[in-house]
């Protein structure tokens, strides 16, 4: 059952954040920036490093003390109503803070009695918990033996001891393999489905950020775009040219001399043009015809559909050619 706001009438919204800003100095880290998380949610935060993501997280979780704007979370003001709202939060910051010298038991346990969780209810729910994330069978081993995966594991099952209904993730598979990043994902997706969580997660992979329900880019401290993985690649259809063959640095350098042609990037053994809309059958056979005489060989060239990374680099070019023409 989701969490009753301040006037008593029933709300999905557990996250809320309004023009939320943060400054260290000259520094605009985060610019006024609102989102919003609803029970059973995944929201998403994409963006570089130094994009704001880590401080709007702390900001979020009552970690760092907001310059302007208003957090709410399960409906109550986080620096009106602090301790009442941090006790609907979990939080998973990006590096491992639990005590390495203690077993995964003993820093559940420590974290269960640190929220409050009663003597009588802690061991069931964190052998629960430790059941749910795969570590039930290493109860008693210390949390500084454990490989990465499992460490991010740990930290999730302290974050989930005292049952929130809001869950912070900053960056929680960066370092992770391929297998636990995907382990660590049906867990997330679980939490939001089974138990109606509302979870905020910072993320640089774009394969991360298309498991969220919603996606905010961010940079410089800003949201430039928001929406829906599908809505974000939707925006893109029919611009997009895949063009596979040999070799990609040349064939990459004759495309961005193409009119027409507005970026090109590569993904690993191919390339993403985008392109003018009305422009596909010009570029396709110029492109074939130049590449031939230049020495190298096109293999394969059609449309595709856009994925996050096409969107994501459409809208900085766009910004950047934004800027110079404002100049």
């Amino acid at each position: 059952m989701c969490i009753l706001e301040s006037n008593l009438r029933p709300s999905t919204v557990l996250i809320q954040a309004i023009e939320i800003t943060k400054r260290f100095g000259e520094l605009c880290a985060v610019d006024q920036v609102s989102l919003t998380v609803n029970c059973g949610e995944i929201v998403g935060l994409v963006g570089a490093d130094g994009a704001g993501k880590t401080t709007t997280l702390r900001l979020i979780c009552g970690a760092l003390k907001l310059d302007a704007g208003q957090i709410r979370i399960g409906g109550y003001d986080i620096q009106q109503q602090t301790e009442e709202a941090r006790a609907q939060i979990g939080y998973l910051p990006q590096r491992f803070s639990l005590y390495e010298e203690l077993t995964v038991m003993e820093n559940i346990r420590f974290f269960a009695e640190a929220r409050g969780v009663q003597r009588e209810e802690w061991l069931p729910r964190c052998l629960d918990i430790l059941k749910f994330v795969g570590l039930a069978a290493f109860t008693e081993r210390l949390a500084g033996k454990l490989s990465g995966g499992m460490k991010q594991k740990l930290g999730l099952a302290a974050a989930l001891v005292h049952s929130p209904k809001v869950l912070l993730l900053d960056e929680p598979t960066t370092g992770v393999d391929p297998v636990t990043r995907q382990d660590f994902w049906q867990l997330i997706i679980r939490l939001a489905a089974q138990e109606q969580t509302a979870i905020l997660v910072s993320t640089p992979y774009m394969d991360e950020a298309s498991r969220c329900h919603r996606i905010h880019f961010m940079r410089e401290g800003k949201i430039f775009i928001e929406g829906t993985p599908a809505n974000l690649k939707a925006s893109l259809s029919g611009s997009i040219l895949e063009v596979r063959g040999e070799p990609l640095p040349l064939l990459r350098q004759l495309a961005l001399e193409e009119p027409g042609v507005l970026n090109a990037q590569r993904f690993g053994d191919r390339l993403h043009l985008r392109v003018i809309a009305g422009k596909s059958t010009e570029i396709s056979a110029a492109l074939q015809k130049r590449a031939k005489q230049a020495g190298g060989k096109i293999t394969a060239l059609h449309w595709v559909e856009a994925q996050l990374e096409d969107v994501f680099i459409a809208l900085l070019e766009d910004e950047r050619r934004g800027r110079s023409h404002s100049r």
